[in-house]
């Protein structure tokens, strides 16, 4: 088991006996998060300190996907895939009920988990931040506000899936070899509040550190991810039931990686949901602004106050 201020991989058994990597650090004792990363990305993504975790009583789990890090593949996996993957983790660690937040590409991951009837009455809530929407949704302009680069590495208006792979394949040999130079692609795509965020080196490493264990093993996570978003997510947004799991999503308005649109449509689907919007905001921004939306994941009725934020910036 992890302690605190120690970080390093466990694993968990899924029942078709396939392992999921896992890290937790924060409270031993404190209330149980997990934090879905996002694509590309690995266990080691952003994330507070272990000090201000602890002093916030979360428990902090964090895992790779399968085929991301140390976790096994799973071939042909949709988002709703996840639950299972939460599922055999909580199971392990005998853990009954928890939080789940998504971050990126985490979001329809976390969603799954809110929506999955196996762990219906175990979530207690659900943050999603900077998601993307469904590539089918309708009434919404999927590329409206969208970086060429994410249109292309989505492959959107490719019906050719064999092309699609391979443009993941060649991108992420490229950052394998070094990692720095995929978040340097990123940065020239970025908007200015991004370019303003990723400008702390102290980000810029969690960044590069968590692009170097996601591919360590092969491109196999990311193009699975960019799989799954193309086809059919496997579970109803409508079917959330924000009056047993309430649900928050949590957006930047310049967010150019995936447009504010898509969250908002996100939150027309899900009665109940809440939707934050934060003006000057984008992408990366959501970094920071983990801390708030923990917070509320494990204590609904405390105050959301900036001073709960001090010291909390990830990875310093």
């Amino acid at each position: 088991m992890t302690r605190y201020g120690e970080p390093g991989a466990d694993f968990a058994e899924r029942e078709d006996s396939r392992r999921v990597a896992y890290e937790v650090t924060g409270a031993p004792d404190g209330f149980p998060v997990f934090l879905l990363h996002g694509t590309p990305g690995s266990r080691r993504g952003p994330k507070p300190r272990g000090i201000v975790l602890y002093r916030m009583g979360v428990r902090l789990i964090a895992y790779d996907r399968p085929g991301y890090g140390d976790s096994d593949r799973r071939e042909d996996r949709d988002v709703a895939d996840a639950a299972r993957d939460v599922e055999a983790i909580a199971d392990h660690l005998g853990i009954e009920k928890f939080a789940v937040v998504g971050r990126s590409g985490g979001g329809p991951h976390a969603l799954a988990c809110a929506a999955d009837t196996g762990l219906r009455g175990r979530v207690t809530r659900v943050a999603v931040l900077v998601s993307l929407a469904p590539w089918n949704a309708i009434e919404l302009d999927w590329v409206n506000g969208m970086n060429t680069g994410n249109v292309r590495g989505f492959g959107v208006g490719s019906p050719d899936t064999a092309a699609v792979v391979e443009e993941i394949r060649q991108r992420a040999e490229r950052a394998a070899a070094d990692p720095r130079l995929l978040l340097a692609d990123l940065r020239t795509e970025m908007s200015t509040a991004d370019r303003r965020a990723v400008n702390d080196p102290a980000l810029r490493r969690l960044i590069t550190d968590t692009y170097a264990e996601a591919l360590r093993s092969g491109p196999y996570g990311w193009i699975d991810d960019v799989l799954a978003f193309r086809r059919h997510w496997a579970f109803d947004l409508g079917a959330i039931d924000t009056s047993t799991t309430p649900v928050r999503l949590w957006h930047g308005a310049d967010d150019n990686f995936s447009p504010v649109s898509h969250g908002r449509w996100l939150a027309a689907q899900i009665p109940g949901a809440e939707m934050e919007v934060r003006p000057g905001a984008a992408h990366f921004d959501a970094v920071e602004e983990l801390p708030r939306i923990l917070r509320w994941l494990v204590d609904p009725d405390a105050a959301l106050s900036a001073d709960l934020l001090i010291g909390a910036r990830p990875g310093q």
